[in-house]
């Protein structure tokens, strides 16, 4: 079976061997705009909120605390979308030769697109919201869609991309096995085209198109927090292959090439391989194989991204790797707030960052990192909740029945008993 998780927190600075750094302008203010541009051309988009929790800041020694809040995208519980539905207007535009600009969401939905582009089949591998994204987008765009998602997958999650008339199934295989599925299914069927939200030798453009998307999120809350006065110190993002955080890191990098925040990079421990990378520090990549049994199973991905690798590498400040209580407390903390701050929705994969805040800024044994990160009075957090409650009934598990709570054993524990 598969790796077990180990319930102790670990981290590292980044000491990693620096590349050429030729990804981070990809994550160029421009091409962000560009994506960010194309998102407004959908009916359904308007700007997540950038909640401000003042009173945890408080009390948690912090100056500022916000949240980007990714549980209002596009009504579809989850920031994916953002990636999915760029990378496929990408794709069209390339194949007729246009720019993306030329190819809002009314065009790509007109009978004349259709006509000159014809239709494809979109292949994806998913452990629940990118799949859920691509198989909205295509649908909304009249194109067909396959997904094929990993052992351990919920129903819940199944039925919701199926309702996007995508062919869906659960496979005995882990997410990264199921990438490998699809690509080779997208290989063998005519105009079949593999939007995955993670890169490899010789696989890059998709998903440097799909971290472009997730920059609409990045970009929309740095205008949030200079309309608020509020410039970022720390911004902590969660990983799995590590497509959101290249997106952000490498969005922020740009941003403020002179002065940059402190950038965290947060994993579940069952599949840490950023943190096992940095610790290595070679610069190569080190992988998680096995079941990688986690609560969040958005980050359940043991192979990074090389795209986003290339960035974090160069820009990432520490890399930390996070057991299931930690996340557990973040959505808890999330959805029961002290008094005068909002309460947020956050999901497994969506609130393990506020639980290593938490941590960090309350817990002893965490005083060296805190202090190694620079958190104290002055420091203004950017957080980001990427999902809400994707999966309600493992939500009222660990809100209401304290799954991997007290006892903090493992989910792996949990499932077995």
């Amino acid at each position: 079976m598969g790796n077990k998780q180990e319930n102790i927190l670990k981290w590292t600075l980044n000491n990693i061997a620096k590349s050429d750094d030729k990804q981070v302008q990809n994550m160029s203010l421009e091409e962000m705009a560009k994506a960010s541009n194309f998102h407004k051309s959908f009916p359904q988009y308007s700007v997540t909120p950038l909640t401000r929790l003042q009173n945890l800041a408080d009390y948690l020694g912090l100056k500022r605390l916000y949240v980007k809040d990714e549980s209002y995208r596009f009504g579809l519980n989850a920031f994916k979308v953002l990636g999915g539905s760029y990378a496929i207007a990408r794709y069209i535009a390339q194949q007729l030769g246009k720019d993306v600009s030329e190819v809002p969401y009314n065009v790509l939905t007109s009978d004349k697109l259709r006509e000159e582009f014809g239709q494809a089949t979109f292949f994806t591998a998913t452990d629940g919201n990118h799949g859920r994204g691509v198989a909205w987008a295509a649908n909304k765009l009249g194109q067909k869609c396959v997904v094929r998602m990993p052992k351990g997958t919920t129903q819940t999650r199944l039925e919701n991309i199926a309702k996007e008339n995508a062919t869906v199934t659960i496979e005995n295989l882990n997410y990264d096995e199921c990438v490998r599925m699809a690509a080779k299914e997208a290989e063998g069927t005519e105009h079949g085209i593999m939007v995955q939200d993670t890169a490899w030798e010789g696989y890059e453009e998709i998903p440097t198109w799909i971290m472009q998307g997730y920059g609409t999120l990045a970009m929309e809350a740095d205008q949030q927090l200079e309309e608020d006065g509020s410039r970022p110190t720390h911004i902590f993002i969660q990983a799995g292959v590590g497509s959101l955080a290249g997106a952000v890191i490498g969005y922020f990098s740009n941003r403020f090439k002179e002065n940059p925040p402190i950038m965290v990079v947060v994993e579940a421990g069952a599949a840490d391989c950023l943190y096992r990378s940095a610790v290595q520090a070679d610069g190569n990549r080190v992988d998680v194989t096995g079941d990688m049994l986690t609560i969040m199973a958005g980050l359940a991905c043991g192979e990074a991204n090389t795209v986003s690798w290339d960035i974090l590498r160069n820009h990432a400040n520490a890399f930390v790797s996070c057991p299931d209580w930690v996340s557990a407390n973040g959505t808890r903390i999330y959805g029961c707030p002290l008094p005068g701050d909002k309460q947020v929705t956050s999901g497994e994969s969506g609130s393990v960052t506020m639980g290593l805040v938490h941590a960090i800024m309350t817990k002893p044994e965490y005083a060296d990192l805190k202090e190694a990160l620079k958190l104290n009075a002055d420091s203004e957090v950017l957080l980001v909740s990427s999902e809400g409650d994707t999966d309600p009934t493992r939500y009222r598990e660990i809100v209401w029945d304290g799954l991997c709570g007290t006892d903090k054993r493992p989910f792996a524990d949990l499932e077995n008993n």
